[in-house]
């Protein structure tokens, strides 16, 4: 064996053993969990969107804070879609939940005439591994009829229950609800204020 041949297989094996070491990359998501309204179903429409995420978080890894002015990203362990679908998706599921109503959606959809439009700027969406998953998002809802708008603020930290990103991924989740209740409450009280 010559030493371009010898040379070639050390290299080969050297980057095998870079492939074999390298972790997997696991993949999380938000969930809806919210439970049904108190006042029970609705006929009420609702279009979510647009949503916006914080441009330090609104990527596919997991940013994590470590200190008060420092945080790390995890290369490993990553959200399964965008942040900004994710939380709509999750809010559009929540307020079909929480409004007993099968007309809630994604905007943007042709051919859907919603009674109310909800635009969602998440101002932050902290990790705290171990800790909490801190939310603090500003909401505007408008009625399509006449054009009025209530707008609100949400902050929640939730505590993580477990270790790991799976359960941070389920605080995160658990944050979700608590801004989809803010949102329904307030879609109810206008529309039974219409009626």
């Amino acid at each position: 064996m010559n030493y371009r041949t010898t040379f070639i297989a050390l290299l080969a094996s050297v980057a095998l053993a870079g492939c074999a070491s390298s972790k997997p990359a696991r993949f999380y998501s938000l969930s809806a969990i919210a439970a049904p309204g108190a006042s029970g179903a609705t006929n009420i429409s609702v279009l979510v969107g647009p949503v916006t995420i914080p441009a330090s978080v609104d990527r596919p890894q997991f940013v994590v804070q470590v200190a008060a002015n420092r945080v790390e990203v995890d290369e490993f362990n990553r959200w399964d879609s965008p942040l900004g679908d994710s939380v709509a998706r999750v809010i559009a599921a929540n307020l079909s939940t929480q409004l007993g109503t099968p007309d809630v959606a994604i905007a943007p959809l042709a051919n859907f005439k919603p009674a109310y439009t909800v635009a969602i700027d998440i101002q932050r969406f902290d990790s705290i591994k171990d800790q909490a998953a801190i939310l603090e998002a500003v909401w505007t809802i408008q009625a399509t009829a006449g054009g009025a708008t209530r707008s609100g603020r949400t902050s929640v930290r939730e505590p993580v229950h477990g270790h790991g990103y799976e359960a941070l991924a389920a605080a995160h989740s658990n944050a979700m609800a608590r801004l989809s209740a803010d949102i329904a409450a307030s879609i109810r009280a206008d529309a039974e204020q219409k009626s």
